[in-house]
């Protein structure tokens, strides 16, 4: 049983960023995504070394996975009624998450909490 399901962000317009990020990604890689968001929706709370909270980002959060060939990706939610938001994913490149991922999160976060 789900304790935090996860659902989309949805656009204005009614795109899913997320969702077209997740299918443009190799199959391998999409399901290990997929799975590390599930278990974040299973075992709520969870910490690291999967899932963690952005510091300085009040209610945003990183699922955190491994991917083929020491690849990265983070996948950014919020939690809102109950619910995780997927928010925003990348596929890191450097060490450091990029200011520019971490904004659009945060503003897409803002739009699903009003």
């Amino acid at each position: 049983m789900k304790k935090l399901p996860a659902l989309f962000y949805r656009t204005v317009s009614g795109s899913e960023p997320v969702r077209v990020w997740l299918l443009s990604l190799d199959p391998t890689d999409r399901r290990s995504i997929g799975f590390d968001i599930a278990t974040v929706e299973i075992g709520w709370p969870i910490g690291m070394p999967t899932c963690r909270a952005i510091s300085g980002r009040r209610n945003l959060w990183e699922v955190r996975t491994d991917l083929t060939d020491g690849r990265i990706a983070r996948t950014f939610f919020t939690v809102e009624r109950d619910q995780m938001v997927l928010l925003h994913g990348i596929i890191k490149k450097t060490q450091k998450t990029p200011p520019g991922a971490l904004d659009l999160a945060q503003r897409r976060q803002k739009e699903v909490q009003q």
